[in-house]
């Protein structure tokens, strides 16, 4: 679907579907999967990237990093303040001055923390870096991280890892509907379905990592999600008919009568 790129920070992406690099088997069914799902942007949590010894194997190795942008990550950051050092971690080594932005506010259900996220966003962006944080699907949070200068906001389907799908479809409208900057649902997807819906809902695209790599076969759910996005694109494009309580005739009766009284004079 080059024809309609996911553009964010002025930059066009071909892909709507923006992969994880965590869970995977291994990473050379990492760099498979990545191929079978035609993404060319995937997060990097910088925290797990080797950053000391370059002599040492590394998931970015195994990146084509010809064809696909690297988006580094702040996973695993629980407070503003070290999400901004791994923000800066990550420019400082080279990976990106773009930021998928985490704040985590709770160990459990790794639900972030929205003040925090909010703080951390404005700081990043006076510093220069293209911030897409994430956060919860609450159209006020989103709104105000729009204000505070994020390229895009980023709210999750449901919690991380859960694999339950869009809980909350018609926040996910709200948002796309108050936006002026892409929306990515991120987070929750299990399966393609789910892709779909999110994509059928108005989101300008999805990321996801587990239902990717803990599937049977992480290379085939790759290729599956990749359909899925790209059908719930045309899908949304297209527009969906109305939803009616009660049946409505693929052939109308109305026509058909019309006709047979057309008949009926001209026999006459």
């Amino acid at each position: 679907m080059t024809s309609d790129p996911l553009i964010i920070a002025g930059r066009p992406f071909a892909s709507r579907l923006v992969v994880g690099t965590g869970k995977y088997p291994s990473n050379a069914v990492m760099a498979d999967a990545h191929r079978a799902s035609g993404t060319d942007m995937v997060t990097v949590a910088v925290r797990r990237v080797n950053l000391s010894d370059k002599s040492k194997e590394s998931l970015i190795d195994y990146i084509d990093r010809d064809r696909i942008f690297i988006l580094p990550n702040t996973a695993g950051c629980y407070t503003a303040d070290d999400a901004i050092r791994t923000a800066r971690l990550g420019r400082e080594v080279g990976l990106s001055n773009w930021v998928k932005l985490e704040v985590i506010g709770d160990e459990r259900t790794l639900f972030p923390d929205t003040v925090a996220l909010l703080e951390a966003t404005r700081v990043l962006v006076s510093e220069g870096f293209v911030v897409l944080p994430y956060t919860n699907d609450d159209p006020v949070i989103c709104r105000k991280l729009e204000e505070a200068g994020a390229a895009a906001v980023m709210p999750l389907g449901a919690p991380i890892g859960s694999g339950l799908g869009i809980q909350n479809p018609n926040n996910i409208r709200i948002i796309k509907d108050q936006s002026r900057v892409p929306v990515i649902v991120d987070a929750g997807v299990g399966t393609a379905s789910d892709a779909a819906i999110a994509m059928e809902l108005g989101a300008d695209g999805v990321l996801m990592n587990t239902a990717i790599a803990l599937a049977e076969d992480p290379v085939a759910m790759a290729s599956a999600m990749k359909l899925a996005v790209e059908a719930g694109r045309l899908a949304f494009r297209a527009g969906r008919i109305p939803k009616r309580s009660h049946a409505a005739a693929s052939s109308p009766m109305e026509g058909r009568i019309a006709a047979a009284a057309a008949g009926g004079r001209t026999g006459a």
